[in-house]
């Protein structure tokens, strides 16, 4: 059985399907859906709701199958300067939006990538009125390519991510994920392609990444069960 997901979640995919025999495969979230709705032959598909959604609209997957699976938070990011690998903190990296407004217009550069939360976050911005303040001072991380490897590198002094993507990786420290008053939350989900070799059998390992029993990984990577 072949899977196939977003980079957001593939390491908690690997570790709750290490025991079922599926081939899983990570690329970043644009490029997934675009291979399941070219007709990639895939079982299994794990990307944000709201993907999976319009992959349903297209016939590409069996709406009825759609799994909510992991909500998963934004967090902030900037350079550690050290090798170790970041740590999850407590709380919120600013105590308001205003706090976030002020950390956007004071970067000298900023990354944000090219899934859901990069989306929400543009949208954000253009809200605020500060998309032509900041300009290309916005830095888009290339499909399949971590915020946090640009903020290491110094190509970004401010990175936004989802949480489970930030945390492990070296040379970023989180601050924290993005205050109440302007969090940005993903859903993601699984669901069952329309082409799949054994619809059943899919339907059954996406009823164990559901259960109970997967939840104490889930917040081991820093997600919330859905």
């Amino acid at each position: 059985m072949k899977a196939l997901t977003s980079m957001a979640t593939r390491h908690l995919l690997e570790e709750l399907l290490a025991d079922h025999a599926v081939e899983l495969t990570a690329t970043g979230g644009v490029d997934a859906e675009q291979r399941v709705s070219g007709g990639e032959a895939v079982d299994l598909v794990f990307l944000s709701s709201a993907a999976l959604t319009r992959l349903s609209a297209s016939g590409a997957i069996d709406a009825e199958t759609i799994t909510p699976l992991v909500r998963s938070e934004v967090a902030v990011a900037v350079p550690s300067g050290s090798d170790e690998p970041a740590v999850r903190p407590a709380g919120a990296a600013f105590s308001d939006a205003q706090g976030v407004r002020d950390a956007l217009r004071s970067a000298a550069s900023v990354g944000y990538s090219t899934g859901p939360s990069g989306s929400a976050l543009v949208r954000m911005v253009e809200q605020w009125g500060l998309a032509d303040e900041l300009g290309d001072r916005l830095r888009q991380a290339p499909p399949g390519i971590p915020v946090a490897r640009l903020v290491a590198a110094g190509e970004a002094d401010l990175g936004f991510q989802q949480l489970s993507e930030l945390v492990g990786e070296p040379g970023v420290q989180i601050l924290g994920v993005l205050p109440g008053d302007c969090a940005i939350e993903t859903t993601f989900s699984g669901a069952v392609t329309t082409t799949a070799k054994d619809p059943a059998a899919a339907r059954r390992i996406l009823a164990a990444l559901a259960a109970v029993d997967a939840e104490p990984a889930k917040r081991r990577h820093a997600f919330r069960p859905a």
